[in-house]
């Protein structure tokens, strides 16, 4: 028995060695090594999610199951066809697909209300705009402006003007199971045609299986509100501590005419500023589709075009006051970069205190001005109280149009700021301030926080046959019509800051400047100028036209470009080496205190491949742009943004085939029967190996 038992161990042996050999020699011949799962799903790799956020009170946005929803896919063709999946369909749960067209309130609201019958929703954004969608609220950061109950409490909640008509509150609604965009490209396809081979009714009868199938994964971690996952992120004691959700917020950017020492905070004697301020971003109901081109581009690039027009005019005859220009981040989440810096004002951790503040002009949304006036907003509560006097600002705005197409007059109406950071510093102080708009009342965007506030929104067209070089150098009307507001502004702020009369009709905006800005932040990052004025660590983020959702990834691209443009266009390039450039405190009349230092890879010459970088000197500066609430602790705060993102493990979407469910059951059936019968044959044979695999010795005499 030994000696069998041997030498059946030796067979084993070289069975698994042929195993193996036929193995390597079939993966050898290309022969598909796939796995089960692959040959089972079509992975979607085209799909943006809609993912959870979170404040003091509430949790917004979507999620799926742990382990992720799947259904039954249905492509809803009008609002009545929601009778199928929601209560006539017979193969529940569905997957809804719908164009965008359909994704309007009334249909996803219905679909939240009987969602044990929907699994997830994929909509497919096309690449044309609809004629209107704004998912944002009616009367954006209602609650954390400056009019309350205690300030203009008439004026509160939009009750006079409401901003944002358009807005369907989409963004703001909870919705438990998953929302992924598609585009409309060969994948979006490929989900149709399943669906019409499969799942579609014919003749009344119901689909026959197998059906059709989405799956699609986004957990999210964090639940309830801010204060809650919060205070889960304190109470991990794993080795490993896993948060579940971050505070939004980025970093502003901010510089000025003369540099501040940025070591020296608080209150400046004899010292008057005059601030000019743009956000920088924007947001959608996806996650990191944003575009803002009217939201917040329109403003920042007018703003950036301003702030080089007055360059040479403030190096040649200085203001008296000096021009602080401030890019705020987050401002779209209740004005999470203007409150910070407000914060930091009033508590000594900024360069300037509000008591240095003379006032502030803010670039709102500029680009789709109709017909020849922008106007002019400003806060009827203080004036009306004689505690501000805006009107010096708004004689140096109106006077300022010397030649130019267009004018600047004030609202006909009594009626509050529009949203903008002017209310965070309002709620600190009174201060002259001057919201610049393209819209009198309501918003002339139809896109208002969506992802439909793109290039096509501002009008941005290009020939043709033209290269993407040809493009960035190609000055489009919009460019023309921006710079004509750039051109009104850097001449106000030059007024404002009592600079010299004499030469303020000399202040010009660049026509090129502002058409290559707009292609940059619009059409594609990664162009020859872009690339000039980057760092050469900074050449990866540069792509396709950059996103503008703040995030929780601090120093976004928005705000590394933003950074490095205005440190470009305000700045000047010096003939500091490399080295020197990243040690300037080494050399004599050179101060890290007094300018930051960016090294950029400059232009490429012609009949040259190399690069000649530079060193930048510049008075450009970054300050957080988090919420004083996660300073502070208070993450039930009433007075500042409370928003946090949730974490998840991973965002996936897939399609697959799924039979009945008889046979299924059927499957599972014959399985285990196998599985038993096989455990029975190897219990037999174990218990009978001694019969089964002896071997009789043969006399030895035995003759033939």
């Amino acid at each position: 028995q030994a000696v069998s038992g041997r030498c059946l161990g030796n067979g084993n042996t070289s069975l698994q060695k042929l195993a193996t050999s036929i193995v390597f020699f079939f993966c050898l011949s290309d022969v598909s090594c796939n796995s089960v799962e692959q040959k089972i799903y079509v992975e979607l790799n085209n799909t943006v999610p809609c993912v959870r956020l979170l404040n003091a009170t509430h949790q917004i946005g979507c999620q799926s199951s742990i382990s992720g929803d799947t259904g039954v896919i249905h492509v809803l063709e009008s609002e009545s066809d929601l009778e199928w999946p929601l209560s006539k369909g017979p193969n529940p749960p569905y997957m809804v697909l719908l164009e965008s067209s359909l994704f309007t309130r009334s249909i996803m609201m219905k679909m939240k209300n009987e969602s044990n019958r929907v699994a997830g929703v994929a909509v497919v954004v096309p690449n044309t705009s609809p004629p209107e969608f704004s998912p944002h609220t009616t009367c954006p950061n209602e609650n954390t402006g400056v009019y309350s109950d205690n300030y203009g409490p008439n004026l509160a909640h939009c009750n006079t003007t409401v901003w944002n008509p358009l807005g369907n509150g989409l963004s703001y609604e909870e919705f438990d199971f998953p929302v992924f965009s598609l585009k409309e490209d060969n994948e979006t396809e490929f989900i149709k045609q399943c669906y019409l081979d499969h799942n579609r009714a014919v003749n009344g009868s119901d689909p026959q299986y197998p059906l059709c199938a989405m799956q699609l994964f986004s957990h999210m971690h964090a639940v309830t509100n801010t204060p809650t996952c919060m205070r889960r992120n304190d109470i991990n004691f794993s080795i490993n501590p896993e948060m579940v959700c971050d505070p939004l917020g980025d970093y502003n950017v901010w510089g000025s005419i003369r540099p501040y020492n940025d070591t020296v905070f608080g209150h400046k004697e004899n010292e008057s500023v005059v601030i000019a301020a743009a956000r920088l971003d924007s947001r959608a109901f996806f996650w990191e589709v944003s575009t803002g081109a009217e939201g917040s581009i329109s403003g920042f690039v007018t703003l950036l075009a301003a702030a080089q027009a007055l360059r040479e005019v403030t190096h040649k005859a200085p203001p008296t006051r000096n021009i602080l220009f401030a890019f705020f981040q987050g401002e779209t989440f209740d004005y999470i970069g203007s409150s910070r810096m407000v914060y930091d004002m009033e508590n000594g951790k900024f360069v300037i205190d509000l008591d240095n503040v003379h006032s502030i002009l803010e670039i709102g949304q500029v680009a789709l001005h109709s017909g020849t006036n922008l106007f002019l907003h400003s806060d009827p509560v203080s004036r009306r109280n004689n505690t501000v006097n805006d009107e010096n600002l708004v004689n140096n705005l109106q006077s300022s149009t010397t030649g130019l197409s267009f004018l600047l007059v004030e609202p006909n109406v009594s009626q509050p700021l529009p949203p903008s950071s002017l209310q965070r510093f309002l709620r600190a102080q009174p201060i002259p301030g001057i919201v610049l708009a393209d819209h009198e009342s309501a918003f002339n965007n139809r896109y208002y926080e969506s992802f439909y506030d793109n290039a096509a929104n501002l009008n941005l067209t290009y020939p043709s046959d033209f290269s993407p070089e040809e493009q960035l150098e190609f000055v489009t009307e919009t460019a023309k019509s921006l710079t004509d507001v750039a051109t009104v502004v850097a001449r106000a702020l030059y007024k404002q800051a009592e600079g010299d009369k004499s030469l303020v009709n000399t202040i010009k905006a660049d026509p090129k400047i502002v058409t290559q800005m707009l292609y940059g932040f619009l059409v594609s990052s990664n162009n020859s100028w872009f690339q000039a004025v980057m760092a050469p660590e900074l050449k990866n983020i540069l792509s396709d036209a950059p996103e503008y959702y703040v995030g929780v990834a601090m120093s976004s691209t928005p705000t590394r470009l933003v950074q490095y443009l205005l440190a470009n266009l305000t700045g000047a390039a010096t003939n500091l080496t490399q080295s020197q450039c990243q040690k300037p405190d080494e050399l004599p009349n050179e101060s890290r205190q007094m300018y930051s230092y960016l090294w950029v890879q400059g232009v490429v010459p012609p009949n040259s491949t190399q690069r000649d970088s530079f060193c930048v000197r510049a008075s450009v500066r970054l300050t957080k742009a988090v919420s004083p609430a996660f300073e502070l602790g208070e993450y039930a705060s009433k007075d500042y943004s409370t928003w946090t993102e949730s974490r998840w493990k991973f965002i996936k979407a897939r399609i697959f085939l799924v039979a009945s469910r008889d046979l299924e059951m059927l499957t599972l059936g014959a399985g285990v029967a196998v599985l038993f019968t096989s455990l029975l044959v190897t219990y037999f044979i174990s218990t009978k190996a001694d019969v089964l695999f002896s071997s009789t010795r043969e006399p030895a005499s035995a003759a033939y």
